[in-house]
C-alpha cells in the first residue's frame, strides 16, 4: 500500500551535527527512516502522557531520596543511642577527684580533648569511618567468632 504523502506536511529543521549522528544511528539500528524516527519523538515529546512519564520520573527519584533520608535518620538515630548510653556508663562508672587533683586533672582532660579532635579530623580526612570497619568483620561473642 503506497504511503499517503499528500495528507502529510513537510518540516525542514536543523539539528545539531551530534544530534543527527545520534538520530542516524538510531534510525539506522531500528532499520527506519529518520523521518519516521524524527516524527515519532515528536510525537511522544507532545503527547500528554510525556507530564505523566515525566512526574513517574520525578517520583521515582523522589522515592529513592526519601528512603535514603530514612536509612541517614535510623542512623543518626542508633549512633545518638549508642553516645548516650556510653556517656551514661562513663559517668557512673568514673569516681568523682578529691579537690587537689582536679587542676592536673582538667589540663590532661585538654590535652586528651584536643588529642580526640586532631584525631577525629584524620579520620574524617582519610577515612576508614567507624561504620566501615564495623561492617568488615567484627562479631558478637555468641557467634563463637573471635573478634577482629
Amino acid at each position: 500500500m503506497p504511503q499517503r504523502l499528500d495528507k502529510k506536511k513537510r518540516l525542514s529543521v536543523y539539528l545539531e551535527p551530534e544530534l543527527m549522528r545520534l538520530l542516524a544511528d538510531f534510525s539506522d539500528r531500528r532499520d527506519q527512516s529518520r523521518s519516521i524516527v524524527a516524527e515519532a519523538a515528536i510525537a511522544s515529546f507532545l503527547s500528554p502522557d510525556a507530564d505523566e512519564r515525566q512526574e513517574a520520573a520525578i517520583a521515582k527519584r523522589l522515592d529513592r531520596l526519601d528512603r535514603s533520608i530514612q536509612r541517614l535518620e535510623r542512623d543518626v538515630g542508633i549512633t545518638n543511642e549508642a553516645f548516650a548510653i556510653f556517656i551514661r556508663s562513663w559517668l557512673t562508672s568514673t569516681p568523682s577527684l578529691p579537690e587537689a587533683a582536679q587542676a592536673a586533672a582538667r589540663a590532661r582532660g585538654g590535652e586528651r580533648y584536643d588529642n580526640f579532635l586532631e584525631v577525629l579530623g584524620r579520620r574524617l580526612a582519610r577515612g576508614p569511618r567507624f561504620k566501615e570497619e564495623m561492617s568488615e568483620g567484627i562479631s558478637s561473642p555468641r557467634d563463637g567468632v573471635p573478634s577482629a
